[in-house]
């Protein structure tokens, strides 16, 4: 935990202190108290698993903050249900965070979830945790716009956001969530449909439009000859590998003459989806004994 990490700065600490005691001429310079607690911060930064090159390069306010900063951001990131590998996972993520003030820059973040988006208090860490970024974003540029716009979109009541799906909220509304939309509609699936279709598989709003949705879409156009009725039923199909699941499967469905919904085709393990592609086949060898 972070008491951990404290203790071995104490460490460092206790033997500054003992050197200083020990120089009964005073003649200990700044510069050598300075880099002292340079060394004191690196131990710091090591003990919470962070990388210190890193963060230096990628903060270089981060030399000259005092220990005193790095641990006050540690302390609320631990109050919001952290635990030490998180906070040191999160911070090594984002070492701009080492150096902020918690009460402008964190604080606001866990209040916007909490009393806007109303998630519950346990749940606050757990969002944090499955998407750091959340502590990088503007509240006011960023996270407010996303949230009204799924809140209109329908992300409320049953389907409100939940510590899985506030990782959307670090989306741009214009260029991420909108490309999607538009390209479901574009078709030829009707707003309200594709709305529904985001409700039931959030993810939606987080695939690419070209690495994604298109390939997936003209495989099942043209080589499934599917029926768009189908994904409007099973929107997660975009969610499965189209060269590991999708592809391979659909293969086997032709090589043994048989037709499968997409539901039945994707969601079943690789066991089991071959399980039932013998069941179908013994099946229809007992029927041609009929």
């Amino acid at each position: 935990m972070i008491l951990h990490a404290q203790s071995l700065w104490l460490n460092v600490h206790r033997t500054t202190v003992k050197a200083q005691f020990n120089d009964p001429s005073g003649t200990a310079t700044v510069v050598e108290d300075a880099g002292v607690k340079f060394r004191q911060k690196i131990v710091y930064l090591k003990s919470l698993k962070i990388n210190p090159t890193k963060a230096l390069e990628l903060n270089p306010n981060l030399r000259s903050a005092p220990i005193s900063t790095i641990n006050s951001v540690a302390q609320c990131l631990s109050s919001v249900g952290l635990d030490t590998a998180e906070i040191g996972r999160i911070l090594d993520m984002y070492p701009q965070l080492l150096t902020v003030d918690p009460y402008s820059h964190i604080y606001p973040v866990v209040d916007f979830l909490l009393h806007v988006v109303k998630l519950p208090f346990p749940e606050i860490g757990k969002s944090i945790c499955r998407c750091p970024r959340l502590l990088v974003s503007d509240v006011d540029s960023q996270l407010k716009p996303a949230f009204d716009f799924l809140t209109e979109l329908g992300f409320v009541g049953p389907n409100r956001l939940t510590s899985q799906t506030t990782l959307l909220l670090v989306s741009s509304v214009e260029s991420t969530f909108m490309p999607k939309m538009e390209f479901l509609m574009g078709l030829g699936i009707e707003y309200d449909v594709v709305r529904n279709m985001v409700l039931r598989s959030p993810r939606l709003l987080t695939l690419s439009v070209e690495k994604n949705y298109r390939p997936k879409v003209e495989y099942f156009l043209k080589e499934m000859n599917g029926d768009l009725e189908e994904i409007k039923k099973f929107p997660q199909y975009f969610s499965f590998s189209l060269e590991r699941k999708i592809k391979p499967r659909h293969r086997l469905l032709m090589d043994y003459g048989f037709l499968m919904p997409l539901s039945e085709m994707l969601k079943v393990s690789d066991g089991e989806f071959i399980v039932r592609l013998v069941e179908k086949r013994l099946q229809m060898t007992e029927n041609k004994h009929l």
